[in-house]
């Protein structure tokens, strides 16, 4: 019987991602076949959460239907919300993921376009941005060449304070403003 099943201890924007990666791997064109699809979330005794996990299933079920060229996925992470027309929405906590992918000796990250600056302060790492799924196939199958993400740190890191407020407005919080400035001398 057809069926759509995630395991391992997702949460229900996880659970909820069956339907929206089903749409999307249709609406860009794709056909989806009829058959029983049970996506594997391992470990499974570690909560999954988050809705950037789309992406990632919908590669790994058109690479079972052989639309992506399967070599063209060694290294690489995909991190990505989709919406049910298969355009990737901006996510939340990229940079930490792309840092993790770096230890992890990964070599690409395919996210969101909107991700990508973000993603690309993580020096040692391919940064991929796309706007939607077809995009993303089109890329791994060698029909679309998209230029790698990158960003200039002394640039980014030296910019002037644009800011008109400061912690001279804040009235006691000395543990939190404590704690941000400690966290602000560790980047300087």
């Amino acid at each position: 019987m057809p069926s759509f099943n995630v395991v391992g201890l997702p949460d229900a924007s996880v659970k909820e991602s069956g339907e929206r990666v089903r749409t999307a791997i249709k609406n860009s064109g794709y056909e989806f076949q009829s058959r029983k699809i049970v996506v594997n979330l391992a470990p499974a005794d570690t909560k999954k959460e988050g809705s950037f996990f789309d992406l990632p299933i919908a590669i790994g079920i058109l690479s079972n239907f052989e639309e992506i060229i399967k070599q063209n996925l060694e290294d690489t992470i995909f991190i990505g919300e989709l919406s049910l027309d298969g355009t990737l929405n901006h996510i939340k906590g990229v940079l930490p993921m792309c840092i993790e992918a770096k230890k992890l000796k990964m070599k690409r990250i395919i996210l969101p376009q909107e991700n990508a600056k973000e993603a690309s302060i993580v020096e040692g790492i391919q940064v991929i941005g796309v706007k939607n799924l077809k995009q993303v196939v089109n890329y791994l199958n060698h029909k679309e060449n998209i230029i790698p993400k990158t960003a200039n740190l002394e640039e980014f890191f030296n910019k002037k304070n644009q800011y008109l407020l400061d912690f001279s407005e804040v009235k006691g919080q000395e543990n939190i403003k404590r704690a941000l400035e400690v966290a602000a001398a560790r980047w300087a």
